[in-house]
């Protein structure tokens, strides 16, 4: 018996503009209800509703086109109707262009000794204050219809990487029949529901868990389980392996996986969309990402150093601020150092996105990514 159709995503249109000569690289336009987003793209992390330190008028300036929330974390506080009741997840954050929300299958690896986990649900002992959070495919996709985001994920689990085959199997086949159970759930037209392609580094678990999700027919796929511990030899293997699986005509999202040199080497291979913590984190401890590699500013060397942070980036921050001042403000502990180095980070990711999508419509991806790591040498 054949599948029902999924729900039409209205307000959704992925646009293949051109695909780099000598990789897989491509540039494209995904059109969703809240605005196009020129890919490959990068999406900063706002976990509970809010990127870190930074407001939406920073993130714009930054260059940000698109932003993630997080299922879980919104769930526990303060709630999903909440959130609905005070306008959904746009008017509530102020931010009003696209906002992806995963599932909270990331939880299951992150939260695991937290939660509990078998064919019907996760069971999640909050790390607030111990209450219960039973998240089903069907509640997941009923917390994030409730919460609004354009783009939403499948509830999936995650395996951490050093597993047996067994294991990894078990989760490709649950992350399989969870997402044939999430589609079935969905009942909002205006959100697009990816699926995730599990599997680990084993190529064969791979291609099921692809031959799975492919005849759902979700308007986007991502590519789960990665950065959890793999090397990244192993991480690009599995691209290569994986991303030739999915439809072309569609977003490929590749879930959690944020250095600079795994954006590139993703991109070659096919990838459209990232998103990660590492640019906001590493500002917050005064880690700075330039195109002369990694920059730790509490390092003695920068107390006098007069110099713009990066002498090629155009952020507000770089135009305004000397090296010696930003290490000043984590030396003493003021707020504006996180704030402005995390915006620094975003803007030089937003930059590096840029510059990489020119590249492919010039078909000279290959000489971009050699030129950045000349750069970037071991400091990336």
């Amino acid at each position: 018996m054949p599948s029902p159709s999924p729900l039409p995503s209205s307000g959704f249109e992925f646009h293949l503009d051109h695909t780099d000569a000598a990789t897989a690289a491509r540039v494209g336009r995904w059109r969703t209800p809240h605005g196009t987003v020129d890919t490959p793209a990068f999406m900063p992390v706002g976990t509970a509703g809010t990127v870190k330190g930074l407001t939406p008028d920073q993130l714009k300036a930054a260059g940000v086109q698109m932003v993630l929330a997080n299922t879980y974390h919104l769930a526990l506080r303060p709630g999903p109707e909440i959130v609905a009741e005070l306008g959904g997840l746009h008017r509530f954050s102020g931010w009003d262009g696209p906002i992806l929300t995963d599932s909270g299958g990331f939880q299951v690896f992150s939260l695991a000794k937290l939660s509990r986990l078998d064919d019907e649900q996760v069971v999640f002992r909050s790390h607030i204050d111990g209450s219960l959070l039973e998240l089903s495919p069907e509640r997941a996709v009923l917390i994030q219809e409730q919460l609004g985001a354009d783009c939403i994920m499948c509830l999936d689990e995650c395996p951490p990487h050093e597993v047996s085959a067994e294991r990894v199997r078990a989760a490709v086949d649950r992350t399989t029949r969870w997402a044939t159970r999430c589609r079935d759930a969905q009942r909002r037209g205006d959100q697009a529901l990816f699926g995730i392609v599990q599997g680990g580094t084993f190529r064969e678990l791979r291609e099921r868990s692809a031959e799975g999700l492919l005849p759902l027919d979700f308007p986007g796929y991502a590519v789960g389980g990665l950065s959890v511990g793999e090397s990244p030899k192993q991480m690009y293997e599995t691209l290569d392996w994986t991303v030739p699986l999915l439809p072309a005509d569609r977003p490929r999202y590749l879930m959690g996986v944020g250095r600079p040199i795994d954006l590139i080497e993703a991109v070659l291979r096919g990838i459209d969309l990232f998103d990660c913590v590492l640019p906001t984190r590493n500002g917050r401890n005064a880690s700075a990402f330039t195109h002369e590699g990694v920059l730790r500013l509490r390092n003695q060397k920068f107390q006098r150093d007069d110099g713009p942070l990066d002498p090629n980036c155009s952020c507000p921050v770089c135009r305004q601020f000397s090296r010696g001042y930003l290490r000043h403000l984590f030396i003493v502990n003021e707020m504006l150092g996180p704030i402005l180095l995390s915006w620094h980070n975003l803007a030089y990711y937003q930059q590096l996105l840029a510059g990489l999508r020119q590249a492919i419509r010039e078909n000279r991806a290959a000489e971009f990514r050699a030129v950045q790591l000349a750069g970037w040498g071991n400091n990336s």
